[in-house]
């Protein structure tokens, strides 16, 4: 059986590109995105998802491999997926922000981690509540919401016939504006708690101004912040299930897909 340099170069061109695609994805998305998932396991799962969807994705318009124009095809196919897997990441972000603030109004600040997706110290609390989201996010089935998307964005945009906007990007950016409102939002609770506390504490010292109000306060700060934190826990889910719709619809809009 003898195979024509041409047949070899399609089939080539149709396994790279749908998994560059692919790759940028699995490089921004929750949970693969970390760097303690070794990028051999990322590398692994992307060569298995482009062999199931290269027989619904069209053949790519590439007439030579190696050549300028297939690396900048390359390129868009890249951004194509960091760009998806980007927009699930805000709403990530949105819980490690608003733990931030939290630990930060409450005094637990101090405790701090090393964050695996981005490899820098964060509040205990913040790690918290980013587990806590990719628990969610892979109960909820937002691994298969985003797999089901990448495999969409290859009829919204056709591997060489389509690219980005400039007003998509831009949307893209005002979008994880969406990540400080939620944060906000999450944390108003707790940050209004611990105002009533510190302005408690502020009545006391001036009744008392002998109480050595910085030995206790403070402790009584943390104390009331993993109380507040405990009794805001319910509102949790329903935060996360909220921020999760926005970014599915959102994605839905940029892949032209919105019923």
């Amino acid at each position: 059986m003898q195979f024509e340099l041409a047949t070899i170069n399609q089939f080539l061109a149709d396994m790279l590109l749908p998994f560059m695609r692919i790759s940028g994805l699995f490089i921004a998305m929750i949970g693969l995105s970390a760097k303690s998932i070794p990028p051999q396991v990322r590398a692994l799962l992307a060569v298995m998802l482009t062999l199931i969807i290269i027989p619904i994705v069209p053949p790519s318009p590439i007439q030579e491999l190696v050549d300028v124009g297939t690396f900048l095809i390359v390129i868009q196919q890249l951004l194509i997926g960091v760009a998806i897997g980007f927009i699930s990441m805000m709403v990530l972000n949105t819980f490690v922000l608003a733990g931030q603030v939290i630990a930060m109004q409450t005094g637990l600040g101090f405790a701090s981690i090393v964050d695996p997706i981005n490899g820098i110290n964060v509040p205990a609390v913040g790690q918290f509540y980013l587990i806590l989201a990719t628990l969610l996010f892979w109960a909820l089935d937002g691994h298969l919401s985003m797999i089901h998307m990448i495999v969409l964005s290859f009829d919204a945009f056709p591997i060489g016939e389509a690219w980005w906007t400039g007003t998509q990007f831009r949307d893209i950016a005002h979008w994880a504006g969406w990540m400080f409102v939620s944060a906000l939002t999450l944390s108003l609770a707790p940050i209004v708690s611990l105002l009533i506390v510190n302005l408690s504490f502020g009545v006391m010292t001036k009744a008392a101004p002998q109480l050595n109000i910085f030995s206790i306060g403070f402790s009584i700060a943390q104390v009331m912040g993993l109380f507040i934190i405990w009794i805001t826990m319910d509102n949790f889910i329903a935060h996360f299930e909220s921020q999760w719709y926005r970014a599915e619809q959102f994605m839905c809009e940029l892949l032209r897909i919105c019923p």
